[in-house]
Formats: structure tokens, sequence, C-alpha cells
């Protein structure tokens, strides 16, 4: 079929128009601001991209519109609307349906679904999973929202049918994992875009307050994760962190399928050791270890994650824990960018509060007291812009021995969240209204030695590379 995918540059419908193409689909789309990495990616896969959301694209005539979640009915100032492609799909009665949709009637139908759920850490964990499948020879298919190094493409969908058979109603259907997102499905289907993937294996990473702009409250997001475990089947299985208060709730809710908890000693999987090399220890019993280039107690989580996860689809735990020692990361996690004149600057894809801070904290733990950090970062998210959080800053920052925040586009004061810091030529934390007032700071601040952790969900306006440039000067 021929699908035309509206906000198509999105990581997800990316990814998902990737799935499209590789299934033998013609694929076109549009977004605003058609630009690299991901239009390049694109057209080398064959897929033309338009700019903008200009009514004309219903020349095209595809067989289906697939709509981003980025795509709404708002009107702009002068009241005309801002996706007028979308009013004229409506006024022509064409079918459409959301990406989440899309996916789950085309290319999870008939597939053993892992699917990773979490305020944190998701990309991370599906990650280290679809790389631990991997390594057991199992081919998985994947749709993640970042790029993996160890794969070099953020989706795949892999092999036809399982390489090697597991157990239960679905041993032999090709697996697939997926970055479970609990954002909302589209301006027409506001449940959590997870509903839509009916895993068998549901991991639960985490799960805190975000998302400011479409929940109101904790409770709000706990309902939309109970609504995925009401559709893990009986010979399904729930990963859950032992740990997380809110995940209990979660279940205490109901849940019909078995439960693999991690993260606690009492768990089924815990771990024993620093989180740059520890024992796997499942159900008291140590079974494997774990050696690797990553750090923080976030990831030690994570890989107990992937681990519980995989084994439930026959993948032993000192397997999947070899494979560990083999993973790569995923491009914006904590990725050396360069070093230059010793000064080491990092590129962070952290944009919460809580995601700030284990960051940090996993940098100082491997770094120890006396290194200098530097902490870059952006509120950028819809849920740091409206400043729900900003009081966390300063809790979020401890581990930072000076902090630089670039300011545009709140509404509130940063200066203000900081205080407790101390803001100011001089001080711990300073605010930048725009980038070049932030390179001047950080700059002026750095020498040898130090380094630099550039923290933001956006591009942030290529400050990395533009501070390589002005520390080799």
């Amino acid at each position: 079929m021929h699908i035309h995918i509206l906000g198509i540059c999105g990581t997800f419908m990316g990814g998902l128009a990737a799935l499209a193409r590789e299934a033998g689909h013609r694929v076109t789309g549009c977004d605003a601001g058609v630009y690299p990495p991901m239009s390049d990616q694109l057209r080398a896969l064959g897929i033309e991209l338009i700019e903008g959301f200009g009514p004309e694209q219903l020349d095209l005539k595809p067989d289906m519109f697939v709509v981003g979640n980025v795509v709404s009915r708002v009107r702009l100032a002068d009241g005309t609307p801002k996706f007028p492609l979308m009013e004229a799909i409506l006024d022509a009665g064409l079918p459409y349906t959301s990406g989440p949709q899309w996916l789950a009637e085309h290319v999870l139908q008939g597939r053993n679904v892992l699917a990773v759920a979490g305020t944190h850490g998701k990309t991370t964990t599906t990650s280290m999973l679809a790389w631990i499948l991997e390594s057991a020879g199992q081919q998985p298919g994947f749709l993640i929202g970042g790029v993996p190094l160890n794969f070099g493409v953020s989706a795949r969908l892999g092999a036809a049918a399982r390489p090697h058979a597991g157990d239960g109603p679905l041993g032999v259907s090709p697996l697939f994992v997926i970055e479970a997102d609990e954002y909302d499905t589209a301006f027409f289907d506001k449940r959590s875009k997870f509903v839509h993937y009916r895993p068998r294996t549901a991991v639960l990473n985490n799960l805190e307050f975000d998302h400011a702009d479409i929940f109101d409250d904790l409770a709000a997001i706990e309902r939309q994760f109970h609504h995925l475990v009401r559709t893990v089947p009986p010979s399904g299985r729930v990963v859950v962190n032992g740990l997380e208060e809110s995940l209990a709730r979660v279940l205490h809710a109901g849940c019909w399928s078995s439960v693999s908890s991690f993260g606690t000693a009492v768990g089924d999987f815990a771990a024993m050791g620093e989180p740059q090399a520890f024992d796997v220890v499942q159900q008291g019993r140590t079974v494997a270890r774990v050696e690797w280039a990553l750090t923080g107690v976030h990831n030690q989580l994570n890989a107990l994650a992937a681990i519980a996860a995989a084994h439930h689809v026959g993948v032993a735990p000192e397997q999947a824990a070899r494979a560990l020692g083999q993973f790569q990361n995923v491009k914006r996690r904590m990725e050396l960018r360069g070093t230059v004149n010793g000064i080491a600057v990092y590129d962070d894809f952290a944009h919460h509060p809580t995601a700030l801070r284990t960051t940090l904290d996993g940098l100082r733990r491997s770094l120890g007291p006396t290194a200098r950090i530097l902490a870059v970062f952006e509120p950028r998210s819809n849920t740091m812009k409206l400043g729900a959080m900003k009081s966390q800053l300063p809790w979020a920052l401890e581990s930072a021995d000076l902090a630089f925040c670039h300011t545009a586009g709140l509404d509130w004061d940063a200066a203000d969240a900081l205080s407790p810091l101390g803001v100011g030529p001089g001080q711990r934390a300073q605010t930048a209204p725009d980038i070049d007032t932030l390179m001047a700071q950080v700059s002026a601040a750095a020498r040898p030695g130090d380094h630099i952790v550039c923290m933001s969900n956006g591009g942030f306006g290529g400050v990395h590379a533009r501070l390589l440039q002005a520390l080799a000067r």
C-alpha cells in the first residue's frame, strides 16, 4: 500500500516509515523542518519528503494517511489552521489512522512483542534487550526512540520466523522489541501509545510524574500504565522495578500475568557490586556477571530489566550478561562528542530532573570526587517548559560543580529556581537567554580536566560542536 506520514521526521514516525518501507510499502511523508539526520536517513530509503503540511498533498492519493501526534486541530493567530493538510483529509473523508495503530495492524500482528515502558531509560533498556536477543541469535525486529550503536539504525523488521523457537503460544513467532511510550497516540486518540502494542513481555522500568502538558498528576499516568498491564496475556509476563511504589500501585490495581521483579534484594533479579562490574543474582543465586563501559545505578537497573525480559523468551542470564559486555549504548546517551585541551564534552538526552540527576550521579561515581563536572542544560520538554518541576532542579544538579541553564522559551524564572545553588558570575549556577551567551559562560569557566555534559531532548543549537570549536581556540 501507499502510506503518507504526517510528522515523519519524529523519531517514532521516522522509525515506522523505515519499517513500512522495509515491508515493501510505498512511503511518502511530510513535516515542518525537514532536516538531517532524519531527512537523510529517510531519503536514503527512497522515501519522498515534503516540507510543510499543505493541502495539495491530497494529490498524492495514498491508500492511508498515518498521522503523528505532532499534528493537531490548533489554529494560528490569524484563524488559519496550523495543519491544513489534516483539515483537508477530514473534509474529504479520506482514510487516516495513528502511527501506533498502523504499526499494530501491519507490523506487530503475529509477532511476539516485548515492550519497554517507563519514565526513564526506555531507549537504553530497549536497545539492551534488542542486543541481548540479537546476540542470542534471535534476529529480533525493533523500533527504538534512538539509534543503538550496536545496530546503527533505530528500526528494522527482523527475522520472519524465530530462529530458535521458544515455549508458549507464540514460541515460533518472530520477536519484536519496542520502546513503549506513555505519551498520547494522536489528537483523535488520547490513549497512551503503548496500549496498541499488545506485548507478551511488558517491562515497567520506573514511573514518576512527567508530560505535564497531557497528564494532570501521577495517578493519571499510573492509570495508563495499568491499561498496558491489562493487555498482557495470561502466558505473558510483567517485568517490574520492585523499588518503585508507583509501579506497586499499578500492579495492585490488577495483574493477570506472571510477574518478575528486579532491583530489590528480595526480587527475582538483583545486582551485587558497582554499576560498572556487578554480579546478577536470580532468586538468591549468583547466575552471571556484567562487566561493561556504562556507568550509573540507573544503567545497572536497566540491565536487570533487560536480562529479566530476555529470560522470559528463553535467553539465560549468563548469555544476556555476556551480550551486555559488548553493548555500546545509544547515540546521545552520555555520548562523548570530543576532547579538546583536556576538556571532555558529552551529549546526553536527559531532560527530566530525575534523569539529570542520574546522569550526573553516574558520571560522578565514575570519575570520583575531585574531577570537575560542568552541567549545561535546557528545560526544553513540555513538562519543564511549564515549570512543573523547576523546584527539583537544584537537587537534580547536586553532583555538578557548575551549572549553566539555557532559558530561551521559558515563562518562569530559572534564576529564581536555581537560587539555592547561587546564581551569577562566579557562582555555582548561571543562566543564559541565548546560545551565544551560554557558550561564552561555559568557555570562560572551563579548564583542562573538566567534563562538560550538555543535556537536552532537542538539538540544543548545536552547542556540542560549537563548544568544541570554542575550546580549541
